[in-house]
């Protein structure tokens, strides 16, 4: 079963979002229209919108409050990606070519820039104080997580503290400021908000962590890049942590990356396939499933409801996602 499959009938929601998303983003100058418009036809799968409308379900439901801050936070992790990709260098995003590459570095640093401010213009709508106390404390976080990417490409003696960190700032503070959102935008009870930010946090540790793994396990159709990617461009993950612990990988990781200036000359398939042979994939998916298992405990105070189930089933979703 597909992971929208257990959210379906929030379509009419999300097609309603994703037409106030097209409208955030027009602008009378042509290239931050047509780059914005690009990034926002690649897709994706609007978990973020799905974790507000699922949270704000939970308390005094009123769609337009929950529309506004849906779709600020989708656009701050639109705008988040055409960063990254500049960071990355990266030619493609599932499988399409990103802003960068279309456009070049500065256009595409523009065109976040400009998303950014249309999710901060869009905010202001809802005239809630602890909620963008709330989103700015989260943007704050989001652009230490950046920066801290960029400082720890390529260094192998970073920790899993820094990477869990890193991870917590560049993914799982947006997931966990999306439930908490919702919960605030439907004034449900601050128990409610303090335990689905937490639900938020969990799950988006485990969505990452399974990510970095599918980056190793998944096929360049399914990834929309070849494997192997993330290591590539110098990002150190969870699975590369545990595979170090193997003297014979560290020795091949050491070897492969003795210039890694000259990325394009590296054939990342034998330190992919050595990786797997070490028990870096399994310790990764365990982890993920103990991130899961505290996702669920931290539902357990909120009383039966078609939208507590749903949250339950994302959970259950990701920890069997292998694809």
């Amino acid at each position: 079963m597909k992971l929208t499959k257990t959210y379906g009938y929030l379509k009419r929601e999300l097609d309603l979002i994703e037409h106030a998303l097209t409208e955030a983003i027009q602008s009378d100058h042509d290239v931050l229209r047509e780059s914005s418009t690009k990034l926002l036809q690649a897709g994706g799968k609007r978990i973020r919108p799905v974790f507000v409308l699922l949270c704000g379900q939970l308390g005094h439901y009123d769609f337009e409050r929950v529309k506004t801050v849906a779709v600020s936070l989708e656009l701050i992790h639109m705008a988040s990606l055409v960063h990254d990709d500049v960071i990355d260098d990266a030619p493609l995003r599932r499988g399409k070519p990103t802003i960068k590459q279309l456009y070049g570095n500065r256009v595409a640093m523009y065109t976040g820039d400009f998303i950014l401010a249309r999710a901060l213009e869009n905010i202001t709508n809802l005239s809630d104080p602890a909620a963008h106390r709330v989103l700015s404390n989260t943007m704050v976080q989001l652009s230490s997580g950046e920066i801290e990417q960029i400082r720890d490409k390529y260094n192998w003696e970073q920790n899993l503290r820094d990477y869990f960190r890193r991870i917590k700032r560049k993914t799982a503070l947006l997931i966990a400021t999306s439930c908490k959102l919702g919960a605030i935008a439907a004034d449900a009870p601050a128990e409610y908000a303090k335990k689905l930010f937490r639900y938020g946090y969990y799950i988006g540790m485990s969505y990452q962590i399974i990510d970095d793994i599918l980056d190793f396990t998944a096929t360049e159709t399914e990834l929309g890049k070849p494997a192997g990617n993330d290591l590539l461009q110098g990002n150190v993950t969870l699975p590369v942590l545990f595979a170090m612990e193997d003297k014979t990988f560290n020795k091949l990781l050491n070897d492969t990356f003795s210039d890694p200036d000259d990325a394009t000359a590296i054939d990342m398939k034998p330190l992919v396939a050595k990786l797997k042979e070490t028990d870096a994939i399994p310790k990764s998916y365990r982890v993920s499933d103990q991130y899961l298992q505290k996702a669920l405990n931290e539902l357990e105070v909120i009383p039966d409801h078609k939208a507590k189930r749903t949250l339950q089933s994302i959970a259950n979703y990701i920890g069997k996602r292998r694809s």
